[in-house]
């Protein structure tokens, strides 16, 4: 019988093979680590910060400091309604029996309405903000340029910003008919012949390139297929030189500029045309500048860019549609869209949007939807979709409508015959009335059949002082505040009855209730035809 053996087998190998091991060893490690680097698993570069030569690097360190704290807030907010949520759930576990209290619901109620009231506060301050930004631009200016929307210039005008100026004394006013390609020729002749009455006004059209970062050319060569208002090319920039030039010499001495007027008719864009570089943040959405920003053009001629005027929600809903930026305003855009509708040729807007004739607002919209492709789960038209479409085409820089000058002129309140004469002291008019004219040959714009004619209304009332703004309440607001309370009065009372007087009195206030989801059903379904209803609304 032969003995078992003892030892183990003995791992010893070659040196031939143990190299040759540790060879493909190497080449493993090297293959998985070209495979880590070219799926770019690298180390997270450190944030460098803002430079010390960036502009108001104070003010943007200030506002990532408060948007941290802000978002720190949130996180402990929600890290509460967790916790409070866990418990009800513990309680729901130990206790299935027992119900949960009439109190609870009514305090998530109101906590609902306090978060509601912290954001429209939230967008209360920032509007006193502008009004502090926008008085300070006053204030500073020797010359301000008030841009207006050459389609609906009429619309532009702040009588209460015009009174701010004449009531400072020895200040110019000066009317800049900015988006100036967007109009047929014969409308923008129209509106210059009826403006240049009151004031010096200047034809311009800004340079319109976004995407680039640094200096704008002079000369851009457009592509054949681009429409012609899609232009990259500033017409109006030597006739406003010339003009800002002339005054400055008749002064004796460097004179500051400030650019004012409402959200997206284009102030920071031809401050970026003047300057031929993208200094002022410029971008389709409304509201974009935030705060007043001082650009020096030369030795002699400083301007200065202003946050948008505030509209007062006194005026009517198409002004409150066109001229609100979402940022500082509760907007609807269905309400917005359809108040823009209502002032619009039907006829051209079919035209313009290739759809059948409609009856209201809501059928276009349905038919807005169908035409460009908007739908919801299951096949439906997304109605709200196609009224964000048309209120940001009409607020954009894109489509041409155009409105007619009144058929009389007549001077506004807060003018005189002096006044205007004082307005128009210091200027070369004649040269001016050259530039313009050579500006209208050189632009491009639509024809008249193609554009859609838009029924203006007055000069839109703006917000100065700081004060108007807390006076400020929307209707719906404050209606929804009073049911809160009347709400909670009725569940105190209720508390103090017994049980069969809670439930005879239950059943009218559930009919009620029934009877009010039904009516708000059918008014969020069936939208009136024009302004029968109100409404609760760089290009910079």
């Amino acid at each position: 019988m032969k003995r078992p053996k003892l030892k183990k087998a003995s791992k010893r190998m070659t040196c031939h093979k143990r190299y040759k091991i540790q060879k493909k060893v190497r080449e493993h490690h090297r293959k998985l680590r070209k495979e880590a680097k070219k799926r770019g698993h690298k180390k997270p570069r450190k944030d460098p910060g803002v430079p010390n030569s960036a502009p108001f690097k104070e003010a943007l360190l200030r506002e990532a400091e408060l948007r941290k704290q802000r978002l720190e807030e949130l996180k402990q907010q929600q890290k509460l309604d967790r916790q409070k949520e866990q418990e009800k759930k513990r309680k729901l576990e130990t206790n299935p029996g027992v119900k949960l209290s009439n109190v609870e619901p009514v305090e998530e109620e109101f906590g609902h309405c306090k978060t509601k009231n912290k954001a429209i506060s939230g967008k209360q301050s920032s509007k006193k903000l502008y009004c502090q930004e926008l008085k300070k631009v006053i204030e500073a200016s020797d010359v301000v340029l008030e841009v207006l929307d050459a389609r609906d210039p009429l619309g532009c005008r702040c009588p209460q910003i015009e009174e701010a100026i004449v009531q400072h004394g020895q200040k110019k006013l000066v009317l800049v008919l900015n988006k100036s390609d967007l109009v047929p020729k014969e409308n923008l002749e129209s509106w210059l012949n009826y403006l240049k009455k009151e004031l010096p006004t200047v034809v311009f059209k800004a340079s319109t390139n976004p995407r680039d970062k640094g200096r704008i050319t002079k000369y851009v060569k457009v592509k054949k297929k681009a429409a012609p208002f899609k232009s990259k090319v500033c017409f109006g920039k030597e006739g406003l030189w010339k003009l800002l030039g002339g005054f400055q010499e008749t002064y004796g001495k460097a004179i500051q500029v400030g650019v004012i007027g409402f959200p997206n008719v284009g102030k920071s864009s031809i401050i970026n045309s003047l300057k031929q570089e993208r200094i002022c943040n410029v971008g389709v959405s409304m509201g974009l500048t935030r705060s007043m920003q001082v650009v020096s053009l030369d030795k002699h001629i400083t301007i200065i860019d202003s946050p948008c005027v505030i509209v007062s929600p006194l005026n009517s809903s198409t002004a409150l549609a066109l001229r609100s930026p979402a940022s500082i305003e509760v907007i609807k855009p269905m309400e917005a869209a359809s108040a823009i509708l209502s002032q619009a040729d039907t006829r051209q807007v079919v035209l313009k949007y290739t759809v059948p004739d409609f009856k209201n607002s809501l059928e276009f919209f349905t038919m807005l939807a169908q035409r460009r492709g908007l739908h919801q789960k299951g096949g439906t038209p997304n109605i709200e979709g196609a009224a964000k479409l048309l209120w940001s085409e009409w607020t954009g820089a894109s489509l041409g409508y155009y409105c007619h000058p009144p058929t009389f002129w007549t001077p506004p309140p807060h003018f005189n015959e002096t006044i205007m004469a004082d307005m128009k002291c210091g200027f070369n008019l004649e040269e001016l009335e050259k530039n313009n004219a050579h500006s209208i040959k050189a632009i491009r714009g639509p024809l008249l059949a193609n554009s859609i004619l838009f029924h203006s209304s007055s000069l839109t009332s703006g917000i100065m002082e700081e004060k108007d703004i807390h006076d400020v309440v929307p209707k719906q607001e404050e209606e929804e505040n009073e049911d809160m309370d009347s709400d909670h009065e009725i569940d105190e009372e209720s508390s103090d009855m017994s049980p069969a007087e809670e439930t005879q009195e239950v059943l009218p206030e559930e009919s009620t209730a029934g009877e009010q989801s039904a009516r708000s059903f059918i008014l969020d379904k069936v939208i009136p035809e024009d302004d029968a209803y109100d409404f609760s609304t760089d290009y910079v």
